[in-house]
This record gives C-alpha cells, sequence and structure tokens, in this order.
C-alpha cells in the first residue's frame, strides 16, 4: 500500500520573477523500504557488496544498495513495529528515538541508524 504525505514549497515573490507553488509527495517509509530492498539477496547486490567491503569484510555503506537478506529483516522487523507518529516522521527521528526503536525490534541500531538517516537524505533530495 503507498502513503503520500503532500510537501507544499512557496517561493517568494521575487524568486525568478514570479510566484511559485510546487507541490510534491512525500515518499513514505514503507516506500523506501521497498526501494531499499530491490536488491537484497541478488547477483548485483552481491556484486555492490563485494565492492564496498573493507578489510574486514564489512560492507556497511553498500547496505542501502543491497542490503543483506538478515539486514532487510531487521529493517522490516523496525518499520513493522513503528507507531504513525514515527512513520510520519522517520526522517526527523532522533538518535534518542533511534536507538530505543532498534532495542524494541532487537535488532542492530547501527543498521537502522544508517537506514534512517539514509532515508532522511533522501526526503530531502526529493523535496
Amino acid at each position: 500500500m503507498w502513503f503520500f504525505k503532500k510537501v507544499v514549497i512557496i517561493y517568494p515573490l521575487n524568486f525568478l520573477r514570479n510566484s511559485r507553488i510546487i507541490t510534491m509527495n512525500k515518499v513514505s517509509i514503507e516506500q523506501y523500504l521497498e526501494k531499499v530492498a530491490r536488491f537484497s539477496g541478488s547477483d548485483y547486490g552481491k556484486m555492490i557488496r563485494e565492492q564496498f567491503e573493507d578489510i574486514q569484510g564489512a560492507s556497511e555503506l553498500a547496505m542501502l544498495v543491497a542490503p543483506s537478506p538478515k539486514e532487510l529483516e531487521e529493517l522490516k522487523k523496525a518499520v513493522a513495529i513503528m507507531t504513525l507518529a514515527e512513520k510520519e516522521n522517520a526522517d526527523t527521528l532522533t538518535d534518542e528515538q533511534t536507538a530505543k526503536l532498534a532495542a524494541d525490534a532487537q535488532i542492530d541500531p547501527a543498521n537502522l541508524a544508517i537506514f534512517l538517516n539514509g532515508y532522511a537524505l533522501h526526503c530531502k533530495r526529493v523535496s
């Protein structure tokens, strides 16, 4: 199911000599999770993960492009237990809220923080 939150941007009258009103739809956290999940477990995803591996074999930077199946399940678990208010404001959750959410979901807080920060950046880029 797709949920949209409308974002209205109003530019001042002197901006490009016209006042402009632009309406954009904010991507929901569920939609962003679907986008992140598209290469999970695929050959392409594995290739991306291998390119970002460090000496110890970790590849956290590639998590937002191709999460491992385990990371994806953790993210789905966290999104599933989020309240409606947390979902609507996921791009502005504090570190404390993120840590509490990770503890409640019993998942790795670093992966959840990477995911939520990626979502916040995505929202800022779109709007």
